[in-house]
């Protein structure tokens, strides 16, 4: 009579699984031959073998083993599905070892994908994101998402935006094949949303990971500088000020993903804004929301470029963006840089600059008071109008003096300013 547990499983150096060798090589040719091997190796009946790089981890391969000793049978589901098919290639769970293994069970599933609902389809590329790699090199995430814009397709708005875009794209294959599956009637009636505003979907993807994001903005062929449409930037900037939060805490048991992992997705935002379809304060908006996610330096700059350009209709409150390190409160080197694209605008008529120069005192007024300003800070705001911006100075040599009161109250403050005047 066999032992009942005969095998340990080290999966991933995270979990060990006592099991029964028989039983799983019924299912898994990978195992069966790695049983086989060790077999060979040693004649020592209760064998020891590790698994690297399993889809899902401990999770996945729990799974696996139930599916195994349930004489191959489990519930299939929209949120395990994907896993499951992972699992069931990496370990080779073909009809060759048993008639209806996992891989075909699962593939059978997919195979139904088209009558899925749109949140089934969310749900599936939910459960891809803690083993994204594998699911996204066996195409399943591809699969996935073209799903998805299928769903997005039977909304007339979305697909007019989704063709406009594919025109553009840098890869015309992908282009034609979403353009195919944008025509497509085959999905049923029923799964679609209830909502008919171009903006239903804006919550519900907010849920994805930033690398699934990548992959649907990419096939609808709007990526980086391919990004035209004033939707899908809407849209990915909804999903970046989502993220800010996620950012800074997350929920508990979440995958946290660092500011860096959404870089991609805040250039694409950036290469979709243009002062035909955002005010001043919406790019100062957009400013604030991809700044804390390691902008290139050409998106930062077109971005300043922008709002640098039409400065005149910027208020108080928009240049008051706070600073990144600990040389002040505000970002005094974002307004200087703002003004000199300003400065050398076409068509600066007096008057706009004029309203600049009244905008300036007021900023100038605001950040004198804080005790890390440097002087060169507050004399390269003053000093990157022109004279003729102002009727008068009085607004400079008003801030000039609340700098001046606030250092003079704290002597270290005042010794210090005294010094880099000398």
């Amino acid at each position: 009579m066999p032992q009942l547990c005969d095998l340990a499983i080290h999966v991933n150096g995270q979990q060990i699984f006592f099991l029964n060798q028989k039983i799983l090589s019924a299912y898994s040719g990978k195992l069966k031959k790695i049983i086989g091997q060790e077999k060979r190796k040693s004649q020592i009946k209760n064998l020891s073998i590790g698994i690297d790089n399993f889809p899902g981890g401990p999770d996945g391969f729990e799974m696996v083993s139930r599916f195994c000793y349930n004489h191959g049978k489990i519930k299939i589901t929209v949120s395990n599905v994907a896993l499951l098919h992972c699992c069931a290639v990496f370990l080779g769970m073909t009809e060759n070892l048993s008639p209806g293994n996992l891989l075909k069970q699962t593939e059978t599933f997919l195979d139904g994908m088209i009558h899925w609902s749109w949140h089934d389809i969310i749900a599936s590329l939910k459960s891809c994101e803690s083993f994204f790699t594998y699911s996204d090199t066996s195409e399943l995430v591809e699969k996935l998402v073209f799903s998805l814009l299928e769903k997005l397709a039977q909304n007339s708005d979305i697909a007019t935006l989704i063709a406009s875009s594919s025109s553009s794209s840098s890869s015309p294959e992908t282009a034609s094949r979403f353009r195919f599956s944008s025509s497509s009637k085959t999905t049923p009636e029923s799964s679609k949303p209830g909502s008919s505003s171009k903006q239903w979907w804006f919550d519900d993807l907010i849920i994805l990971p930033p690398m699934i994001i990548e992959k649907v903005i990419a096939n609808m062929g709007a990526c980086g500088t391919d990004n035209n449409s004033f939707i899908l930037t809407k849209f990915l900037l909804h999903y970046l000020k989502n993220a800010v939060l996620q950012c800074k805490g997350g929920a508990k048991g979440s995958v946290l993903y660092s500011r860096a992992d959404y870089a991609g997705l805040a250039g694409t935002a950036v290469h979709g804004v243009s002062k035909n379809s955002f005010s001043c304060r919406g790019l100062f908006s957009v400013l604030r929301i991809v700044s804390g996610f390691g902008l290139s330096r050409d998106c930062r700059a077109k971005l300043e470029r922008l709002i640098g350009g039409m400065l005149d209709q910027a208020t108080l409150d928009d240049l008051l963006i706070s600073g990144h390190d600990d040389r002040g409160v505000f970002d005094v080197n974002l307004v200087i840089r703002l003004l000199r694209i300003f400065v050398n605008s076409d068509f600066l008529s007096s008057q706009k600059l004029k309203k600049v120069g009244r905008l300036i005192d007021k900023y100038l007024c605001e950040i004198s008071p804080d005790q890390n300003l440097e002087t060169s800070k507050l004399l390269g705001v003053a000093e990157s109008l022109p004279d003729s911006a102002r009727d008068c100075f009085d607004g400079v040599y008003r801030a000039i003096d609340i700098y001046l009161e606030v250092r003079i109250a704290n002597p270290f403050l005042l010794l210090s300013f005294l010094s880099k005047m000398a």
